[in-house]
């Protein structure tokens, strides 16, 4: 599994020119799934998430958790696209990401870990779905983890 984690003062989604999910100041967090992922990696993102201190304390220094910070949010958003090969030639292979059948009950987990140890809901995108992505990345802070590189 891999994340993209950006610290946004708003993120959203559209879909079909509809408003689906948005936030204020938070995480906008991107995830890619392949099929060698398994329940250990979504615990180890949903607690790196939650425990990662990248939010400015009040000396303005990135000392605190999501879960310190009072009105913070989590966007989540499924991106089968972080999953990219481009070792060859200049089309990226996205043969490593899962299909729908595996990927989806793993987003579902996903989801359901994060909140549980968010402590509050977290808003989505759609599996699979066209979506158009909104964010004002704040800092910028924008982190990669690859739950296979720990």
């Amino acid at each position: 599994m891999r994340i993209v984690i950006q610290r946004c003062s708003q993120a959203s989604v559209t879909i079909n020119g509809s408003l689906k999910s948005q936030i204020g100041y938070g995480m906008l967090i991107l995830l890619g799934i392949e099929d060698a992922d398994t329940d250990d990696d979504i615990d180890y993102l949903c607690r790196k998430i939650v425990a990662l201190r990248i939010f400015n304390d009040t000396q303005g220094i990135m000392n605190l958790d999501i879960t310190q910070v009072p009105d913070a949010n989590i966007l989540l958003v499924s991106q089968f696209t972080l999953m990219a090969s481009t070792r060859k030639g200049n089309r990226p292979s996205y043969i490593r990401a899962s299909k729908p059948d595996f990927a989806i009950p793993m987003y579902n987990k996903f989801i359901a870990r994060l909140s549980q140890l968010f402590g509050k809901d977290i808003q989505t995108g759609q599996f699979g779905a066209d979506m158009q992505v909104s964010l004002t990345n704040d800092g910028p802070v924008t982190i990669l983890i690859d739950s296979h590189s720990r």
